[in-house]
């Protein structure tokens, strides 16, 4: 583990403990064990160690996965609209509840109304997030699985609904409550593929 490294987790360690608004620079340093002039040498401010918080555990979620690089053809191929949907969201909810990730999105989610950093981080992830479903839906609909006038609100609607659906689950597990079983993204997902479905009788042959 190298020294920026160090520093990321010790900062996600404070935060988690104290929130980012209560975290100091001579937080971290003394957390890490160095002289704070130190620190600067490798970030300059705590909003830098916050974005690259981040970047590091975004990279390592989906390294640890094996879902870089993904190539959309492949991926469907021989799958149906509603298999391809439900994996796609299986993986990306898997990214984001990986330890140290979902550490994470619990101190900027709760920050995200009072600290621009993390309202940018979010911006950031649902960017992403529509960017990959438009991505994914361009392949569907080559393929002719997928079937509408207009792709990009297509994805965006898809994408910013998962998104809803997913922070409705967030919530239940931040507050511990029991969380429903009536599954609302597998009912979404169902009914996206009937309204926007290529061939109804297409069969999985995975």
């Amino acid at each position: 583990m190298n020294r920026k490294e160090e520093i990321i987790l010790a900062t996600l360690k404070l935060a988690s403990e104290r929130g980012l608004g209560n975290v100091s620079m001579s937080q971290i340093a003394e957390k890490v064990g160095i002289q704070k002039p130190s620190l600067y040498n490798h970030f300059k401010s705590k909003d830098e160690i916050i974005t690259a918080m981040y970047q590091f555990f975004r990279e390592k979620s989906k390294n640890n996965l094996s879902l870089e690089n993904i190539n959309y053809s492949d991926f469907i191929k021989g799958k149906t609209l509603e298999k391809v949907l439900i994996q796609s969201v299986s993986n990306y909810t898997k990214i984001n509840t990986d330890d140290d990730l979902f550490a994470f999105y619990k101190v900027v989610y709760s920050e995200r109304a009072v600290n621009p950093i993390a309202a940018k981080i979010i911006i950031d992830e649902t960017n992403k997030m529509i960017a990959a479903t438009k991505e994914l839906f361009v392949a569907l609909k080559a393929q002719k699985k997928l079937f509408t006038d207009d792709i990009d609100m297509t994805a965006v609607s898809f994408a910013m609904t998962v998104h809803s659906i997913m922070d409705y689950r967030f919530d239940f597990l931040c507050s511990k409550e029991t969380i429903p079983q009536d599954d609302i993204m597998q009912n979404y997902i169902k009914w996206f593929c009937g309204q926007f479905g290529g061939n109804k009788n297409e069969k999985n042959v995975d």
